[in-house]
């Protein structure tokens, strides 16, 4: 335990935020739990020291909708300008829930969009939520249905390769947009 209590002290020496060292004390004990299932150690010197939550408020941004807009202004693309928005006016998480986005959970004429979450599926009636069309929101959306293609499943329907990384390209167009990345 004395050497568990060390490492955390070495992780708050070298400057890891709280969120970072309770993470990786939630792992350590996490690892001793399972090797003590397994017969290989008597206790878990990681039981007692406090993990700190995930949430590290001083990281919090709040994006204006002119900040949305300018860089809504600078996306190569329809399906990228739908991206921005729906991240900003439809509150949804990218990339999960944003490209298990499909057609059919639009409701067009109650203006509503179903919304699958793979990040609280597994919370009894939690695996999808209703959420607003706004009016901000609208016309993106208008944009990719004229241009989807018929058979098309998924509203965004490029990007959707492994190997193809979201938040470089955003992080590229928010330059672009001439808005520091937050």
């Amino acid at each position: 335990e004395g050497d568990a209590d060390d490492w955390y002290q070495h992780l708050v020496g070298k400057g890891y935020a709280l969120a970072t060292i309770g993470r990786d004390v939630k792992r350590a004990r996490q690892f001793f739990i399972a090797a003590m299932q397994r017969g290989l150690v008597d206790r878990n010197p990681f039981s007692k020291l406090k993990a700190h939550g995930a949430n590290n408020r001083e990281r919090d941004f709040f994006v204006t909708c002119e900040t949305a807009q300018l860089i809504i202004e600078a996306c190569p693309d329809a399906q990228w300008r739908l991206i921005v928005a729906l991240s900003r006016y439809g509150g949804i998480r990218c990339p999960s829930e944003l490209l298990a986005l499909t057609w059919a959970d639009i409701n067009w004429e109650r203006s509503r969009m179903r919304i699958r979450s793979s990040k609280t599926e597994c919370h009894d009636g939690k695996g999808s939520r209703w959420v607003p069309i706004f009016p901000e929101l609208r016309p993106y959306l208008d944009d990719c249905r004229e241009l989807a293609q018929p058979g098309d499943e998924y509203v965004i329907s490029r990007y959707r390769e492994n190997d193809v990384n979201l938040r470089t390209q955003l992080l590229r167009i928010i330059e672009r947009a001439g808005v520091a990345a937050w």
